[in-house]
């Protein structure tokens, strides 16, 4: 299942340039707080989901990776090709037929605390990025050595080439942000609550209201590349003082606060509010990132019933894809593609086979059937449900009806998302330990390229 990621903006006067962040925050338009040549200019975005979680190493939700985007640097950046091109540094040698690699950080960069950011700092960032990320962990297994050469350069030696590995520390999702050695010595178990980071915005901590409210204002001191920006490469240039994220989670409300000029941005607005959105002139409905979302039943392969892959199998002739994008997004197809498979639908590793045992009408009798020859015996299944992330809550509801017909024990338990993420990357215990069975999620399509970043298609468990 993939959608495309449709937001809604003002017309106004002043244009963020694009690459300040993530895909989703490109090119914005905003007026002067007070329309003069003086005042400070705000960006006012309703995110997806209330902001909960700040580390985006101990939490790869997307709005806790869209505000790291904010915040923090990569060493390296995809460009709108999705090539790895350099960020913090400034360049790499390769020798010793691919087994070393010396990195240069740039000249002059400081975090937003004023304090140079050195090679110290990137080696912590990176150990600790390798002891979260599927595809770190490997990159970890395969590292002799990280030593800092001077404060400018260090030096990666691994126990065999791995070509790869600027387009590992240049990924949008689950990634390596460059953070303080002091914070990057937390275990990615542990998440970093003093946000300090180098990207052009720094983070407010004294205005964030939890539920409510989260601040950004420009880095003063940040230096962007001297090259045009590309997707998240080259020069990111903050073009307004300071951006406000304000949570409204019913979509009503948020369309509400759009209409009447009280807020710039709506990142998802959703299906229903779409049409009389693009009738009032003053707003601009678009999709911005063609990669959009691919949805998913996450089920927990470490407790049961879900531990047996038969049972897991015997779910797939009761899954129809069309169901849960039209929950989500409505009728408008161009909105959504329902014959996606691991790989992001229209690149090169994509492919419809499998698919077919998802094809036509549910048939929730044979998976009656299914279930009760895998050796399915009532167990109770948790289903975890974000009520205040609209997608995700509508892929829920779909889930659990399909979960009730064919006879699952289902308990769906329903919360913020924050508690809901918390839970189900954190928590591997038993259900009456607090654990969980299954939960919707998607992920960002451009994650979905290849078996390298697509960490689902990996089984790390």
């Amino acid at each position: 299942m993939a959608r495309r990621r449709c937001i809604v903006k003002r017309r106004d006067l002043l244009t963020l340039a694009a690459g300040i962040a993530t895909s989703a925050l490109a090119r914005p338009n905003v007026l002067r707080a007070q329309g003069t040549a003086g005042a400070t200019t705000v960006l006012r975005f309703v995110p997806q989901s209330d902001l909960t979680l700040l580390d985006p190493v101990f939490n790869t939700a997307l709005v806790t990776r869209n505000h790291g985007m904010m915040v923090y640097d990569q060493l390296y950046g995809l460009d709108s090709s999705y090539t790895a091109q350099p960020q913090l540094v400034e360049g790499h040698v390769i020798e010793d037929d691919g087994r070393s690699w010396r990195i240069t950080l740039r000249e002059g960069i400081t975090f937003h605390d004023g304090t140079p950011i050195l090679a110290r700092d990137a080696i912590a960032s990176i150990d600790r990025w390798t002891r979260a990320d599927v595809l770190g962990q490997n990159i970890r297994a395969i590292t002799t050595a990280m030593t800092a050469v001077s404060d400018r350069v260090f030096l990666v030696k691994l126990k065999q080439p791995f070509p790869l590995l600027a387009t590992a520390l240049a990924k949008p999702s689950s990634y390596c942000p460059v953070m303080p050695e002091r914070l990057a010595r937390n275990p990615p178990s542990v998440q970093v609550t003093e946000i300090v980071g180098s990207g052009p915005f720094r983070w407010v901590a004294d205005e964030r209201m939890s539920g409510s409210r989260a601040v950004y204002e420009r880095f003063a001191a940040y230096k962007p590349r001297d090259e045009p920006v590309s997707f998240l490469a080259g020069g990111k240039v903050a073009r307004v003082d300071r951006v406000e994220w304000h949570t409204i989670p019913d979509a009503a409300t948020a369309g509400a606060a759009l209409q009447r000029g009280e807020v710039d941005w709506w990142e998802q607005p959703t299906a229903d509010l779409l049409p009389l959105l693009r009738r009032n002139r003053s707003l601009k409905v678009e999709v911005k990132d063609r990669a959009g979302l691919m949805g998913m039943i996450r089920l927990n392969h470490l407790q049961p019933p879900f531990d047996n892959p038969a049972i897991r199998r015997a779910f797939l002739p009761a899954i129809n894809q069309t169901d849960y994008m039209t929950a989500v997004m409505g009728d408008d197809r161009s909105l959504w593609n329902d014959r996606c498979g691991f790989f992001l639908p229209g690149t090169s590793l994509a492919t419809e086979a499998g698919l077919q045992a998802m094809a036509g009408a549910p048939d929730y009798d044979k998976v009656k059937r299914n279930l009760q020859a895998a050796g399915y015996k009532g167990e109770k299944v948790v289903l975890a449900v974000p009520t205040d992330l609209t997608a995700l809550n509508a892929m829920s509801e779909i889930a659990g009806d399909m979960f009730r017909r064919v006879g699952i024990n289902l308990d769906y338990q329903a919360s913020d998302w924050g508690s809901v993420a918390g839970r189900v990357m954190n928590n591997r215990d038993s259900l009456d330990k607090g654990g969980w069975s299954a939960w919707c999620n998607y992920i960002p399509g451009i994650i979905a390229l290849n078996p390298a970043t697509q960490s689902y298609v990996r089984g790390p468990g």
